[in-house]
């Protein structure tokens, strides 16, 4: 892995973990076609996924700096700190139940091949249609509550299959919920904050015990991760600018054709994708 990949997969973790088309998904397809997945490059590729997370953690610091101090000094007052905490069970509950129920497959990580990705395009396509359909015909409620929380939380688990949008997946709930978008949007930018969090401490402990971080190679990373920091950034303030202009299935015709490619590709046997059949897992980012 050179400096060229980590700022290609840089920009590719910030633009897609706030736009609704992605990220896992399309750091496994820039992957392919790089030709970046070999066994010699899955360590230094566990720790950039792990790091790059931690990248797009810094706009979402940034852009929501006075509601972090605010629910932190005023937790009674500003419930947003009890709700994100509500809205992470679920989804560490899916995380958990996945591994304790297919243990031979590591859970989530059966797509982690990338097998599955057109399919999972397809499925953020149709959540981004139900998500404008909903919001068009139902009035949103002004205020959140704990179990619109928690229903975003529901959603974010579906998000941990690599092409399933993890942003998609949770503004849809939120509207699903009776949300606005634009507040389900600025709630789901929020909720990415305990997410990486907790994929840090799971996913940080496992590389540490093997001994990945040693290996890594350090520009190509430092790279990555400011690139996933600055345009994590400006996707943050586009999304919460644009969400009410423009509907959403803009970009769900952009992943179904995306998704429709990748799946003709695969039936027509193109080296560079995996067959359409569960594999070996490697080490896409959740």
């Amino acid at each position: 892995m050179n400096v060229f990949h980590g700022l290609v997969l840089g920009l590719i973790q910030g633009i897609g973990e706030f736009l609704p088309i992605s990220s896992s998904g399309h750091l496994l397809l820039a992957r392919f076609l790089m030709n970046i997945q070999d066994p010699q490059a899955q360590s230094a590729l566990k720790v950039l996924d792990i790091l790059l997370h931690v990248g797009t953690l810094i706009p979402v610091i940034i852009v929501f700096w006075k509601d972090w101090i605010s629910m932190i000094l005023h937790p009674i007052k500003n419930k947003t700190l009890l709700y994100l905490i509500l809205a992470s069970l679920p989804t560490l509950a899916i995380y958990l139940a996945a591994k304790k129920l297919f243990p031979a497959v590591g859970g989530f990580a059966v797509f982690d091949s990338g097998w599955f990705l057109g399919a999972s395009f397809l499925i953020t396509a149709l959540f981004l249609l139900l998500c404008d359909l909903i919001s068009s015909r139902r009035r949103a409620s002004g205020r959140m509550t704990a179990v619109q929380a928690i229903i975003m939380g529901c959603f974010q688990g579906i998000g941990l299959i690599p092409g399933v949008s993890r942003s998609g997946s949770t503004i849809l709930g939120g509207v699903f919920s009776g949300l606005d978008k634009k507040r389900a949007a600025r709630f789901s930018f929020m909720m990415s904050a305990p997410a990486i969090l907790g994929s840090l401490i799971m996913e940080g402990k496992d590389a540490l015990e093997e001994g990945l971080f040693s290996n890594i190679p350090v520009l190509p990373v430092v790279v990555g991760v400011v690139a996933a920091a600055v345009s994590g950034w400006f996707c943050i303030r586009f999304m919460l600018r644009i969400i009410t202009r423009i509907p959403l299935s803009w970009f769900a015709l952009y992943l179904a054709v995306l998704g429709i490619v990748y799946i003709v590709l695969q039936l027509a046997g193109v080296s560079l994708l995996p067959a359409f059949t569960p594999g070996t897992p490697s080490v896409a980012a959740l």
